[in-house]
């Protein structure tokens, strides 16, 4: 699969999850899905570990990006 199809594939992906009113955010700070593909494809020395954070159902509730040194 090319880059290309992989940033498509994460934009529709964070979608979905945006629809569903969870909350993304990039380093704490709000973000919508195409900041959040931005700054993946922006990236040559560094990667974003995904934290998945769950309400008391265990539910996604929010979805956190956050920056790595690599």
């Amino acid at each position: 699969m090319g880059d290309n199809d992989e940033w498509k594939n994460m934009f529709q992906e964070l979608t979905g999850y945006e629809k569903k009113n969870i909350s993304l955010r990039i380093n704490g700070i709000p973000a919508s899905p195409m900041q959040i593909v931005q700054a993946h494809t922006m990236c040559e020395n560094q990667a974003y570990m995904r934290d998945y954070v769950l309400n008391d159902k265990g539910d996604v509730k929010e979805l956190c990006f956050q920056n790595i040194a690599i």
